[in-house]
């Protein structure tokens, strides 16, 4: 008896994460395709020219956070985010 006889079919893969609409979002993402490389929220406020402050640094960490609720996004470690490998 092979594996197969007892598998199912393939599930269909899930659709892809939906981006949230603010323009913020569309900015991170640019930033972590153009880098390749993980990125903490200060760096992006760097990228995006934004001043380090507390408030603006909150603010990033808590988009990043929603992206990898979403999953299009991961944290490595804590504070450090990354696009997911393929």
């Amino acid at each position: 008896m092979s594996l197969a006889d007892g598998e199912s079919e393939a599930e269909p893969a899930a659709p892809p994460a939906a981006v949230p609409d603010h323009p913020a979002y569309q900015q991170i993402l640019t930033i972590f395709a153009d880098t390749g490389q993980p990125l903490r929220a200060r760096d992006l406020c760097q990228a995006l020219d934004l001043p380090i402050v507390s408030k603006n640094t909150e603010n990033i960490r808590s988009k990043l956070k929603r992206l990898v609720s979403r999953g299009i996004l991961i944290e490595t470690e804590p504070g450090l985010f990354a696009q997911p490998r393929p």
